[in-house]
């Protein structure tokens, strides 16, 4: 089984990958290797942030101890992702600044600091607070990274997958699933927020499943996705 190295400390990411991909990896994440570095999310795209992620990661894992050890199985990846929000009302933002817009407010050395969710949620409210709900049309974006760290890195270097999910952005947040924006964002189709519907029917249409799904395409045309 190869052992998929997930580039985040967020244990709901994590859980979605996992129930997206199924049983087909060994998932690890950056809590099972804590003295991981923390890499600055400096790029302005998303794709340059994932690679950027994933590059990073896979060449600290190739000069670890005793990784062979940490990291089970004959195959490892690092798969890394960048994802946000992008309003139209607002010309795209918060975008790269996603996981931390809230703090865009505060001095320069708090910029670089992930915010809460609750915080982020607050300031897009009030942002689009004069915004009428037809023109409060947004989506998700998620760009992944893959890049094969054992054996040495081959064919799967550098390899992005991106995926969309179009949608609108509600006048009051609703529901208790998910996390980030999902209390927010109503997806094209449906009356509830991503934090209302079922994890498996979110699954099936966000932006990270489109983009997980396009991996997984990727995988099976090299035949490296079994059954």
């Amino acid at each position: 089984m190869t052992s998929l190295i997930i580039a985040t400390r967020n244990a709901h990411k994590l859980d979605e990958i996992r129930s997206i991909l199924g049983e087909k990896f060994r998932y690890l994440s950056l809590k099972e290797f804590p003295e991981a570095p923390v890499i600055k999310e400096d790029q302005p795209t998303f794709q340059k942030n994932a690679v950027k992620k994933a590059k990073e990661l896979a060449r600290w894992l190739t000069y670890l101890p005793g990784a062979d050890f940490r990291i089970p199985g004959a195959s490892a990846s690092v798969l890394a992702d960048d994802s946000g929000l992008e309003v139209d009302a607002l010309n795209g933002a918060p975008g790269v600044h996603s996981a931390r817009f809230a703090a865009l407010d505060s001095a320069p050395g708090a910029r670089a600091s992930n915010t809460p969710d609750a915080d982020n949620n607050a300031k897009l409210l009030r942002l689009l607070k004069e915004v009428p709900a037809e023109k409060r049309t947004a989506r998700f974006r998620c760009v992944l990274s893959l890049i094969t760290v054992k054996p040495a890195p081959a064919v799967l270097a550098g390899q992005l997958f991106e995926g969309v999910c179009e949608g609108k952005i509600a006048l009051s947040p609703a529901g208790r699933g998910g996390f980030g924006y999902d209390p927010l964002f109503i997806p094209a189709g449906y009356p509830q927020s991503f934090a209302e519907l079922a994890p498996g029917v979110k699954n099936t249409m966000s932006h990270r499943a489109k983009a997980l799904a396009n991996m997984k395409k990727y995988l099976e045309s090299l035949l490296l996705w079994g059954g």
